[in-house]
């Protein structure tokens, strides 16, 4: 139905996540109605990012320059590590301004139906930062979904050798949310990890 250029630039805008074929086409579209600049800016971006973005060689962040400026900051603590899944994972942790240890970017979760084992994933590094003996704590920070929950649940026990305290990050009620809105497994896990006060 549209010429093949249209068509070849609404298939590859579908292939990226949550982009279904809808909105693949109202994103040509948008692109057919800018500018030739903007257009060239747009691709430009696109073309520099995969370029000049690569992953930090000690945590797996993304980065420009390796190690990251997460690594080489002498301003945090070396002997706390967070294990995230993903690099956007450590961007949500840095939004808080309150965690000021290092990070371990996993590179996806365990998902069996997936075809992603622990071997896909950044364990043996993992491994390799606790060996050193520097970190007193690790906390796994994945995903409270089945995968995430797999993913904590193998790394616990593969580092239980190590001599590391290995905490999980805390799961429960959302700031401002209502009881009666809560599903169970939710207000479940937050009665299990309730504290003093």
């Amino acid at each position: 139905m549209y010429p093949p250029p249209m068509s070849r630039l609404i298939h590859q805008l579908a292939k990226l996540p949550g982009i279904g074929p809808k909105t693949a086409q109202r994103l040509a579209f948008h692109v057919l109605n800018v500018s030739q600049e903007e257009v060239g800016r747009l691709a430009e971006a696109l073309l520099e990012a995969r370029h000049k973005i690569d992953f930090c060689e000690v945590c797996g962040h993304l980065t420009e320059l390796s190690p990251c400026p997460i690594c080489r900051d002498e301003k945090r603590k070396t002997d706390l590590l967070c294990v995230v899944e993903e690099p956007k994972d450590v961007i949500a942790m840095e939004r808080t301004r309150t965690y000021l240890g290092h990070y371990h970017v996993l590179g996806g979760a365990i998902a069996p139906l997936e075809g992603i084992g622990p071997e896909e994933l950044r364990i043996k590094e993992l491994l390799a930062r606790i060996q050193t003996g520097i970190y007193q704590e690790v906390i796994i920070a994945t995903d409270p979904n089945v995968e995430g929950e797999a993913t904590a649940l193998y790394l616990a026990k593969i580092m239980k050798p190590f001599e590391v305290k290995i905490t999980r990050l805390a799961r429960g009620l959302p700031v401002g949310g209502d009881l009666e809105y809560i599903d169970e497994i939710t207000l479940g896990k937050a009665l299990e990890g309730r504290t003093e006060i």
